[in-house]
């Protein structure tokens, strides 16, 4: 089961994110989400746990649980949705230009 924990300190790591869930079963993979550009945490990250009755348990034990003075917040994942290339931003606008001045 793909676990979503948000809300984390910029300072949990993804080892830190790892052992919240140890206890509670074998946990495959704990990624805390990085930005492309700074490299800082964007507080929240997944965490991968191959037993759904023991991710159920640490997701109901662990929700709200304070982890460095912040109460996480700890949920199923959702998957995540495709966006078409209509969806994307575009930083150019709607504008037309011309070179008509002269």
């Amino acid at each position: 089961m793909n676990i979503y924990v948000s809300n984390l300190s910029f300072n949990v790591t993804d080892d830190d994110l790892r052992g919240f869930f140890e206890s509670y079963g074998d946990v495959t993979s704990a990624k805390v989400i990085n930005d492309k550009f700074t490299g800082r945490s964007r507080g929240f990250g997944f965490v991968e746990m191959s037993d759904d009755e023991a991710a159920k348990t640490a997701i109901s034990e662990l929700d709200g649980g304070m982890v460095e003075g912040r109460a996480i917040k700890v949920t199923e994942a959702k998957p995540r949705e495709e966006r078409s290339n209509s969806d994307r931003r575009s930083f150019s606008g709607n504008r037309s230009f011309s070179n008509n001045r002269y």
